[in-house]
């Protein structure tokens, strides 16, 4: 096995991602999709799939009650979960094993699971047989394109079966049933959808009730029951596979399955093909249309598979990129427009995408094919209400209707109108969408876009309480806080906030793309609107800024919440990242802002959207405080909150952090065995609650759909490459992080090829922009012309920054570090971090039960540390570390890290420390354990450069001494 978790690899200009065990992550996943379906299979042969009919529907059904799901966050895996399986069989020795892995767990020779862009694909080695197996999809249709090539690489013949055996499962519980149809030469699965109104019958008549598996060979034997087939041994050991054939038998209002039997003589060096097809119907006609299509030939088969790539191929993006790291350029250049693409083509293949989703997701397709973007704009607003509110779901069709989520009233859709039409006017400067005119979903009045975003803009603006803030109703962008406002008076700070950019970005719209005549009429409602939302960021500085961070919001009952005084959700990032956007934070404010987000928030895996998770119902908040800690909303590493905040970032210039932003949303080496993720998608989540559950903090939810991707890419191409447009110009302003030397970039905007060369020199002081020896004095390209090349350099000055400082207050417990801690980070402006924090439950357990921890007890908890600590080093954060320090080994792990580092001694005598002790309250330790800690206390020697201090005195003069020895050092 390679030394690395997985790999990344470029065959053929195409981006692949190899694992290569089934083990190390087992849970790893790929997609794939096109506009009627969208599949998701695991590593190890577990699969899930939907297709639109016209709502998302199945043909491979796992038992009943999770058949109401799709692809859930942390999909859980399990026996009967639907899988497609192969089982191989030896027919001269009667051994058996299964591919890719599942079920039946037997170990390979060598096992590889390969996610490209259009395929996924598993090279295994067994009983020196090479096996590859080979998942695509078509351009259009719902059906799965399976192959399996076998090469035999022995030395004389072999006889082996072939046992594809793919999930169908409990489809219904009418007229379930399945056979092996001889015209078809494969397995028919029917099934009637269940209904109880005489008009069901009628509008259920064209739905795909057949589920079918079809071989471009004659299979030698078959079995359609999945019981009998399971038999004693279950699917890990079928009892049906001991028998020289299926059973040839159909199933009976009996749970169906897909198993046929292929007997294969090869010769020594031979390769032979299988070729699979599998999806649902409506009748047997078409499916033997489905099947001359496909299986008339292998060359037939294999076009419509180049003809998916060909497919995938159109959402490469408009932006490429060279830069130091090579594995941040494959996601960027490949796998993140890949999942823009999916999102903004297919709409998350729902009826009735949710409003916010439906526009970011739009978004993201100014870097694809804005075409797309314009048309999502306007069938939108074609659903606005007159008075200029949005509903919470856009209908795709007329029969759609919405549905779940989108019935419940949420306050935020105006919001995205403006962000995602200037982002579509920045990248197109198509300024007759502006004119264009549409209707209303509730009055015959037509007015232009311009108009139908004034009216936006100005419900936004009266959907306020008496203090000028935004009502939250039933939720807004966080859907689960559904009992803030519920009874019409809570108002959510984020909102008003968001409210306060939206609006801003509108105004930007109108001074930027409406011709002079335009902007003098409107010159006025500009003002009255920027004024707004300056009162708006107002507003929210004086009712919900609490001294160091914004609040979330207030409830009905007028309780401010996401404070310091909450011991659970006293920090929200929402509300931080969009007080930045929409300039509500000042300089002074953003320091403070981030130093408490770095304290609370940061963990090795990303910002968390609040903290600290929930752990029981708050009726006055809703559905979110009663999701699982560090799970979804509650607390997890929400990587669309995440990207909000690193957007935030790149528009305050602040590169390395906002770069860092980035780099922690993709799964990496280091942390793929907490993320158990490959990078080919950015997931909606990662667990947090990162000091509460320590050992799950991490987990990927595995879920690719996320309004994310098209914030990242914005982010990508605007903050870190700097390209964008505004007006008639393309700005060049990039943002690199400080590690970087330099940048290549080719861009295409506006039909123009722009290639880009960023380096770092000590010869600049600021950015110098030349094109053909022409400097730019503005950072400007002006009149580019579609079809053209240009070649642009840039030079940025080289970054000269100091080393992070490291500040370790060291000592036994109960001899002041944490108050000690507090107070030098508050006067330097560092971060706090209290080792403490870092203990899992059962070290804490331990303490309090009176037992002392030992070498073995702490080598997980440090491990927690420095990985935290190598975080803050990362995005270049100081900080002071309250922590024992009783070893010296363990001492001596800091010095490698990267700081400026200074270690801090408490003395103080045991008796004192007992006295305090006695005192604390609430503390998980044991006062009887202080002896032990002063038995493991290894002193500081004199070249580990400590300082000591005398802490048996007062907080005010001991940290007068620390600053005054730190100062004199």
């Amino acid at each position: 096995m390679a030394s690395n978790t997985f790999n990344n690899e470029l065959q053929n200009g195409q981006a692949r991602i190899q694992l290569d065990s089934p083990l190390t992550m087992p849970n790893a996943t790929s997609f794939l999709w096109n506009s009627q379906m969208v599949a998701q299979i695991n590593c190890r042969g577990y699969m899930t799939a939907q297709f639109m009919q016209p709502e998302p529907a199945k043909y491979s059904y796992a038992p009943n009650l999770e058949a109401k799901t799709f692809i859930q966050p942390e999909q859980p895996y399990y026996a009967d979960h639907p899988g497609r399986f192969f089982y191989i069989k030896n027919e001269e020795t009667g051994e058996l094993f299964s591919a890719p892995y599942e079920p039946m767990r037997i170990e390979l020779d060598s096992f590889s699971f390969s996610a490209g862009t259009s395929d996924v694909k598993w090279v295994i080695h067994k009983w020196n047989i090479e096996f590859t197996i080979t998942l695509s999809l078509t351009q259009d249709k719902v059906v799965e394109l399976w192959s399996v090539d076998i090469v035999n690489n022995n030395k004389q013949n072999i006889h082996i079966s072939i046992y594809p055996c793919f999930s169908i499962g409990y489809m219904s519980w009418m007229n379930q049933s399945a056979t092996f149809d001889p015209e078809l030469l494969g397995i028919v699965a029917t099934s009637v959808t269940p209904y109880q109104k005489v008009e069901d019958y009628f509008n259920n008549q064209a739905l795909k009730d057949l589920t079918y598996m079809i071989a471009d060979q004659t299979p030698d034997s078959w079995c359609c029951n999945l019981l009998t087939f399971r038999g004693e041994g279950g699917m890990h050991n079928p009892s049906m596979l001991q028998q020289p054939s299926l059973e040839n038998k159909t199933a009976c209002y009996e749970t169906p399955v897909g198993v046929q039997q292929f007997k294969k003589i090869l010769v020594p060096n031979e390769k032979q093909q299988l070729n699979i097809i599998f999806g649902p119907a409506n009748n047997l006609d078409e499916i033997k249309q489905v099947k001359a299509e496909l299986l008339a030939s292998k060359a037939q088969f294999s076009q419509k598979k180049q003809e998916y790539s060909a497919y995938i191929h159109q959402g490469k993006g408009s932006i490429s990129i060279t830069s130091p790291d090579s594995d941040f350029d494959q996601y960027v250049n490949h796998w993140l427009p890949r999942q823009v693409f999916y999102h903004g083509d297919v709409n998350r293949l729902s009826t009735d995408p949710q409003t916010r989703n439906f526009l970011q997701d739009a978004m993201g397709m100014i870097y694809i094919a804005p075409a797309v973007t314009r048309e999502r704009l306007l069938l939108a607003l074609s659903q606005q209400k007159f008075s200029g509110a949005m509903p919470d779901g856009i209908l795709l069709s007329e029969d759609a209707q919405l549905k779940y989520i989108n019935q419940v009233p949420h306050t935020d859709h105006c919001v995205w109108l403006s962000i995602c039409l200037q982002a579509y006017l920045d990248e197109t400067n198509d300024i007759s969408i502006l004119q264009e005119t549409i209707g209303y979903s509730d009055s015959a009045e037509i007015n232009t876009v311009k108009t139908h975003l004034d009216k936006a803009m100005e419900w936004l603006l009266d959907a306020t309480d008496e203090r000028g803030l935004s009502y939250i109703e039933q939720g807004d962008w966080c859907d689960p806080m559904n009992m803030v406002g519920y009874k019409g008076k809570g108002v959510s700070a984020w909102l008003s906030l968001a409210s306060a950019y939206a609006i801003k970005c509108w105004v930007y719209v109108c001074e930027t793309y409406l011709s002079v005549n335009e902007q003098n009429e409107c010159k006025t409602q500009m003002q009255e609107f920027m004024a707004a939302a300056d009162l708006l960021n107002l507003q929210v500085n004086k009712y919900c800024w609490n001294g160091d961070w914004f609040a979330r919001g207030i409830t009905d009952d007028g309780n401010l919440f996401g404070t310091k005084t909450d011991n659970e959700g006293r920090i929200f990032l929402n509300p931080q990242s969009w007080a930045m956007l929409s300039n509500a934070a000042t300089r002074q404010q953003y320091e403070l802002i981030n130093k408490q987000i770095f304290e609370q928030l940061a963990t090795p895996y990303g910002v968390t959207m609040l903290a600290p998770s929930y752990t029981q119902m708050r009726e006055d908040i809703g559905r979110v405080t009663q999701k699982s800690a560090g799970v979804s909303e509650n607390g997890s590493v929400y990587n669309h909150a995440a990207m909000f905040y690193g957007f935030a970032l790149y528009s305050k210039g602040k590169n390395d952090l906002a770069f860092d932003v980035l780099k922690r949303m993709l799964p990496n080496q280091k942390s793929a065995k907490a993320q158990g993720q490959l990078p080919v998608f950015v997931p909606n989540y990662y667990r947090g609650a990162y000091y509460q559950h320590p050992h799950h903090a991490g987990r990927s939810s595995h879920l690719f759909n996320t309004g994310t991707v098209a914030w990242y890419l914005r982010s990508v191409v605007e903050g870190l490459c700097g390209l964008k447009g505004s007006g008639d110009d393309l700005l060049i302003q990039p943002q690199l992080p400080s590690h970087w030397p330099s940048l290549k970039v080719q861009r295409q905007f506006r039909g123009a090829n722009i290639e880009l060369d960023i380096i770092k020199s000590d010869i600049v002081k600021q950015q110098v922009t030349t094109m053909n020896g022409f400097v730019f004095k503005d950072n400007k390209l002006s009149n580019l012309q579609a079809g053209h090349n240009y070649k642009v350099e840039v030079l940025l000055p080289t970054q000269k920054l100091s080393l992070p400082k490291l500040t370790i207050v060291m000592g036994v417990s109960g001899c002041g570090k944490t108050a000690v801690g507090e107070r030098l980070a508050k006067d330097q402006n560092h971060v706090f971090i209290d080792a403490d924090n870092f203990h899992d439950m059962d070290a804490k357990q331990k303490m309090a039960s009176g037992t002392p921890l030992n070498d073995e007890d702490r080598k997980p908890w440090l491990a927690r540390i420095m990985q935290f600590l190598t975080m803050l080093l990362d995005n270049r954060q100081s900080c002071v570390l309250a922590y024992s320090g009783l070893k010296k080994q363990h001492r001596q792990l800091f010095t490698q890290l990267g700081f400026e580092l200074t270690i801090v001694h408490l003395n103080v005598s045991e008796n004192t420390i007992a006295t305090r002790l006695a005192q604390r309250e609430n503390h998980f330790f044991d006062p009887n354990l202080l002896s032990s800690q002063f038995d493991a206390l290894e002193l500081p020697s004199e070249n580990e450069g400590v300082i000591s201090i005398n802490a048996d005195k007062s907080l005010e003069d001991i940290v007068r001494q620390i600053n005054q020895e730190i100062s004199n050092d």
